[in-house]
């Protein structure tokens, strides 16, 4: 999902930096709502463990160039319903940090952009599950279509930004919209496989209920909302 040097950049990069101060703002109400219900030293770990699985996502899982992109196994819906939504967006935000920082400092330019790319469809996803999860269900406890469609408006948002962004900054000229479509295409593969991985993720953690209330899982993993 690495949207490339040079594909946005000069005066249009200011979309970039808006898109991406509004996503830290909206990361920040959902953290200020998950200490209601978690401890702070919960938050913490949680945000860790994501950040750690981000990086694992990039850097680890195989990833290849497709298109006008990088397609990448990143389960930001695996991130969501194990470690909340907060936790996961701090999480996809310095697994990407400590990925460009460290292993890509080429993409560091992009920073912004990708932030965008990653976050605004975990929102997306957030939002998706107040409306198809009843509040009797805890996350363990779903199905493969609840978690499919978690997944599909996830990989697809990221699939939608990534459009967005190569079109913003290059235009619609043939070759772009065709590399464009190669990416997308690329990336059903994703969306194939995250729900087959989260419900895999969903049925271990099922049969750790002993760490309910421990901290090291959003509470909504276990519990009814």
């Amino acid at each position: 999902m690495h949207i490339e040097p040079g594909v946005v950049d000069g005066a249009k990069m200011a979309l970039a930096y808006g898109t991406a101060a509004t996503a830290a703002g909206y990361s920040f109400k959902l953290a200020a709502e998950d200490l209601k219900q978690h401890s702070v030293p919960s938050f913490i770990l949680r945000a860790v463990m994501a950040t750690v699985g981000t990086f694992v996502f990039f850097e680890v899982l195989p990833h290849f160039a497709v298109g006008v992109s990088e397609v990448h196994f990143i389960l930001g819906t695996t991130l969501f319903l194990l470690l909340g939504p907060a936790a996961a967006a701090f999480g996809l935000v310095f697994g990407l940090l400590m990925q460009g920082t460290f292993f890509a400092p080429s993409d560091m330019p992009m920073f912004f952009v990708n932030m965008t790319t990653l976050l605004f469809p975990l929102f997306a996803v957030h939002a998706l599950a107040k409306r198809i999860v009843p509040n009797a269900t805890a996350y363990v406890d779903l199905d493969y279509a609840q978690v499919l469609k978690m997944s599909a408006v996830y990989q697809g948002g990221v699939v939608a930004w990534v459009a967005f962004w190569a079109i913003y900054g290059q235009g619609v000229g043939a070759e772009n919209i065709q590399s464009v479509l190669a990416f997308g295409g690329a990336y059903l593969l994703v969306i194939l496989i995250e729900p087959i991985a989260d419900l895999a993720v969903l049925a271990g953690a099922k049969a750790l209920r002993g760490t309910q209330g421990s901290g090291i899982f959003t509470n909504r993993l276990h519990d009814a909302a």
